[in-house]
This record gives structure tokens, C-alpha cells and sequence, in this order.
């Protein structure tokens, strides 16, 4: 599809980037990269994430085919996450991603200490996810 410069146009390409921009998705797709996980497993391996959020978080990938869910009658039940070929195709443009925003860190830090500087009064959006005075 190609897209022209109207707004309705990219609304289908930032459904998806949305999604798998989301704060656990990338985090979730790196872990799930390395074979099935249980639901448990995810959670203690990511640290931090609510029980709600990795359950809508995992129902999203799934819905969007990134992920399958696999149930296991036992008691209690066991469920299995795994990635799909969708799942493993979004690994490299993911990787490429994860790369450009190490390499370009520094340079990420240094434009926001320069704006904050010229703009002292200036609050973050995100205050807890901003990286404004980190070593580089």
C-alpha cells in the first residue's frame, strides 16, 4: 500500500506501531524470541509488570498474530506463550531499532540537556521515563 500525505492514510500503519511500541512489547517479544514461555515465567523474567497489563498486553499480541497462546489441561492449567512467523519476522526491525537508539543515546541526552537549559521552567511529559542528566 502506499501511502499519500493524508492523515487517514497512516492510520493503519500507527495501529500497528502502536502496539508494538508499547512499553512491555518489545520487552515481551525480546523474551518470547528465545522459545515459549509460561505466563509466570514472563512475569518474573520482565519484573515490574502487573499481572492486568502482561494479561492485556499478551491478549494484543495475540489478537495481532504476534503471539500464540497454547493451553495445557493440567491443574493447574498450563499456558504457553511462543511467537508466530509474524511474531519472529518483527525481531529485525525491533533489533534494528534497539540498535540506533543505543548508538544515538548520547546524542538523545545531549539535545534534551541543551533544551532544558535554554527552557528551565520546561517539565518533561514523562517525567519518570525521562533520561535528562544521564551519564552517557
Amino acid at each position: 500500500m502506499k501511502l499519500d500525505e493524508t492523515h487517514n492514510d497512516c492510520r493503519p500503519v500507527g495501529e500497528i506501531l502502536n502496539q508494538i511500541g508499547g512499553k512491555w512489547t518489545v520487552l515481551i517479544i525480546n523474551l518470547l524470541s528465545n522459545g515459549p514461555k509460561r505466563f509466570g515465567e514472563i512475569k518474573r523474567m520482565i519484573g515490574g509488570i502487573s499481572q492486568k497489563m502482561l494479561t492485556s498486553t499478551l491478549r494484543d499480541l495475540e489478537m495481532d498474530g504476534f503471539v500464540t497462546r497454547t493451553v495445557t489441561p493440567s491443574i493447574p492449567p498450563r499456558v504457553d506463550y511462543e511467537l508466530t512467523e509474524l511474531g519472529y519476522d518483527l525481531q529485525v526491525p525491533l533489533k534494528a531499532l534497539g540498535a540506533w537508539a543505543v548508538d544515538n543515546r548520547p546524542k538523545v541526552l545531549a539535545a534534551r540537556r541543551q533544551y532544558f537549559e535554554a527552557h528551565p521552567d520546561a517539565m518533561p511529559i514523562r517525567k519518570s521515563n525521562v533520561a535528562v542528566l544521564a551519564a552517557e
